[in-house]
């Protein structure tokens, strides 16, 4: 898994690579002239103490640091711009690709995964890549030129000096690799939970008046609160981490430079007469590798702070390379509505198979129904029903045999055309968060004026509308909060008549329902196929299937 992760993020960066090898040469050049402003600093402060050392002035001396400074800034702004842009991009692209992989997915692996985690990843886990590609793609160039270049210049004027960078230096990555292994750990764990606290919460939301009926508010809350409390805990883990590997690094940085400090003061008086060429460092050499043990920590420091950085990123990559490597099942076509003659045609299929897995496939019988005709699809429950009307819709793609709609064998050329003359009409409705009238409206074909006061007698749901607050005005929530089961399925049902398909797909139209509300759909169903639309229903119910034209039942028939 380690290696997916890294292997995903890796491929997530290839596009901006080279431009993140620019910002970071960019940012490793403006840490560089920081040699240069060391040694104006030093040149300065020598021909202070040792005029006959220096030829510079104080006001060359000022001009070239001023001049030096400037030009880091406009370094330092043109790589932080760069860098920006390549994770806008980054993370622009990854949330887009993964958006229409999603999209793609056909209804009947949806249920796989929460809404609320896949929200979660797209809204909140993927900055963690705006803060890697921002923070530890420049500090890892850095940290791989600008400790070279400072300890050669290090041990020009001092071996000694060199030797104390050269020891201090390597024990921050050293320390930082064996936090690193336990912040990563903790990272993943931490945007697990992240994820499963949003689907809970999810959850709980959704089913927040059964919980009530039930009296189970008082449980429920303490089930959020322990997740909460979870993840809290994985937080802190996460910031203790953060915090030692802090401490482990400033440590050994303040001691390689304290030691820096400690050997060039007492060469400068005279008290240690090793570590330097020539007989003793002179205040410019002292100064100079003063300023310059710092910034030969800077980076490593730099480095290892946002190691933290990269646990997040390749946690998040990991999770994506997850879910990219779940079994995907693409909807036929791209999911467009285009524009169609509506009119009820014959539907038939031969020689179908479909299998979700190795573990068997379902065959399904041949069948025919004729334009304006109906079929009631029936069988044990986990049979295939719902499976052969996605089947019929496209919405997944057939192992074996050919779906004829009309005189044309749906493929993945034709499937956005033959399914704009469809509805669904599923188990679970749902809604858009807007008003009653811009959902029953939603499949109205373009330039059509809407009879939604017909439509709504048509689909038995008038009664529906008058009990609403604000009529067809009365904003309802995703789930349809607001109206009960049977009423929601009765919206869905006038907007079906509102879209003018002419082929109708009904998953368990009446399941759930009490008689009177399933009496209802069905004379709604019934008012479908008198105005003209092909209806093919699966269903339990008897009653309905016996009210269509044609029945198929469906038998195990796993190959």
């Amino acid at each position: 898994m380690a290696d997916a992760a890294s292997a995903k993020l890796k491929d997530l960066l290839s596009p901006v690579r080279k431009r993140l090898q620019v910002s970071g040469l960019l940012a490793t050049l403006s840490s560089l002239l920081w040699i240069g402003q060391a040694a104006f600093v030093a040149t300065l402060i020598g021909g202070l103490l040792q005029p006959e050392t220096t030829q510079l002035t104080i006001a060359h001396c000022v001009l070239g640091f001023a001049a030096l400074g400037a030009l880091r800034i406009l370094l330092d702004t043109a790589a932080g711009r760069m860098g920006f842009n390549a994770a806008d991009k980054v993370v622009s692209a990854v949330r887009a690709r993964l958006a229409r992989y999603e999209a793609m997915r056909s209804p009947q692996a949806a249920g796989t995964d929460s809404s609320a985690a896949l929200a979660a990843l797209l809204a909140e886990k993927l900055d963690s890549l705006r803060v890697y590609v921002t923070r530890y793609q420049p500090a890892q160039i850095r940290v791989s030129i600008v400790p070279f270049i400072i300890l050669g210049f290090a041990f020009w004027h001092s071996w000694a000096v060199a030797l104390i960078l050269l020891v201090a230096g390597p024990l921050i990555p050293v320390f930082m690799i064996l936090v690193g292994m336990a912040a990563r750990s903790a990272s993943e764990k931490q945007m697990q939970e992240i994820g499963s606290l949003n689907s809970l919460l999810m959850e709980r939301l959704s089913a927040a008046v059964d919980i009530r009926l039930l009296g189970a508010v008082d449980r429920s809350a303490q089930g959020f609160e322990t997740a909460a409390d979870t993840l809290r805990k994985q937080t802190m883990r996460v910031l203790s981490i953060a915090f030692l590997s802090s401490t482990v690094l400033e440590l050994f940085s303040a001691i390689g430079v304290a030691m820096v400090a400690v050997y060039v003061g007492f060469t400068l008086l005279g008290e240690v007469g090793f570590g330097s060429y020539a007989s003793s460092l002179s205040v410019y050499e002292g100064v100079f590798l003063l300023l310059l043990a710092p910034d030969y920590f800077q980076p490593l420091r730099d480095l290892a702070a946002a190691w933290h950085d990269k646990a997040d990123a390749v946690a998040v990559a990991g999770e994506l390379a997850e879910r990219e490597a779940q079994p995907h099942l693409p909807i036929l076509g791209t999911g467009a509505r285009v524009a169609v003659d509506l009119k009820g045609v014959p539907v038939a299929w031969q020689g179908l198979s479909f299998s979700y897995d190795e573990a068997g496939r379902v065959r399904y019988p041949d069948a025919q129904v004729g334009a304006g005709q109906s079929l009631a699809i029936v069988g044990a429950s986990g049979i295939g029903k719902s499976t052969l009307l996605a089947l019929l819709a496209g919405l997944i793609r057939a192992e074996e045999g050919a779906i004829l709609i009309g005189q044309e064998e749906l493929a993945p050329e034709n499937a956005d055309r033959l399914r704009s003359n469809m509805e669904w009409l599923g188990q679970a409705p749902h809604f858009l968060a807007e008003s009653v009238r811009r959902n029953l409206t939603l499949a109205c074909p373009s330039g059509a004026k809407p009879d939604i006061v017909k439509a709504l007698q048509s689909a038995k749901a008038q009664g529906v509308i008058d009990r609403l607050p604000d009529g067809v005005q009365t904003r309802l929530g995703e789930t349809g909060a607001g109206v009960s089961g049977g009423e929601a399925r009765r919206l869905l049902l006038t907007r079906v008549f509102l879209s003018g398909a002419g082929v109708v797909l009904a998953d368990e139209p009446t399941a759930d329902l009490d008689p009177e509300t399933a009496r209802q759909v069905c004379e709604g169903l019934m008012a479908l196929q008198k105005r003209g639309a092909t209806l093919i229903v699966a269903t339990h119910d008897l009653e309905l299937a016996q009210r269509m034209d044609q029945q198929l039942v469906l038998e195990g028939q796993d190959a």
